[in-house]
């Protein structure tokens, strides 16, 4: 759990700030955790998922842009973002909101945060990790660099992806493996099949 202390306090405030439309608060609210390198789809997956269910996008580069209107993407940058993400996702839980939270989530330990976030607010957890063969990750991040990815919050290019492949550790629970190269309909049904249970 993060050490609650007043920047983090004021960075939880300012995304919280942003926030818009939330959904009805639910009894026992689905907090969806999507995981994946860069390029593999992450935010098409959780779009997807968000035009079939209610649900608050949380999206760590969106989110990051708040705090870091030019973002470095480096590790001082993400020793502030994550743990107000935590925090925020934590305080939405805990009010029922239903979330998805869309970033590379590639550490188990930043996971097991999360994991533990849930079961406190009753939510119900659906872990997602989304994947796409390298060659098809490599031709969107080209796209992504030459600026053509309109909707895209995210800058992490090839090189990113390339360096994070060798830090993504397995997930230690039962999760949807959604490859993003496909059709990805049935694995939509599937998992919304699964938060309606």
């Amino acid at each position: 759990m993060p050490l609650i202390t007043n920047s983090i306090t004021k960075d939880v405030e300012r995304l919280r700030q942003n926030l818009k439309d939330l959904p009805q608060p639910q009894v026992e609210p689905a907090f969806v955790m999507v995981s994946g390198l860069p390029g593999t789809g992450k935010s098409f997956f959780c779009h997807k998922l968000a035009e079939r269910l209610p649900f608050l996008i949380l999206s760590s580069d969106a989110l990051r842009k708040i705090l870091f209107p030019s973002p470095l993407y480096n590790e001082n940058e993400n020793k502030r973002l994550f743990p107000a993400c935590h925090t925020l996702i934590e305080e939405l839980l805990t009010q029922g909101i239903p979330i998805i939270f869309d970033a590379t989530n590639l550490l188990e330990r930043h996971r097991e945060y999360l994991y533990h976030a849930a079961e406190k607010a009753g939510a119900k957890l659906v872990l997602v990790c989304v994947e796409a063969p390298s060659g098809v990750v490599r031709q969107r991040l080209l796209v992504r660099e030459k600026g053509f990815a309109s909707q895209d919050d995210s800058q992490a290019g090839w090189e990113v992806y390339r360096r994070m492949k060798s830090h993504k550790e397995k997930v230690s629970r039962n999760y949807f493996v959604v490859d993003t190269s496909k059709d990805i309909t049935a694995a939509i049904d599937k998992v919304v099949r699964t938060i309606k249970k």
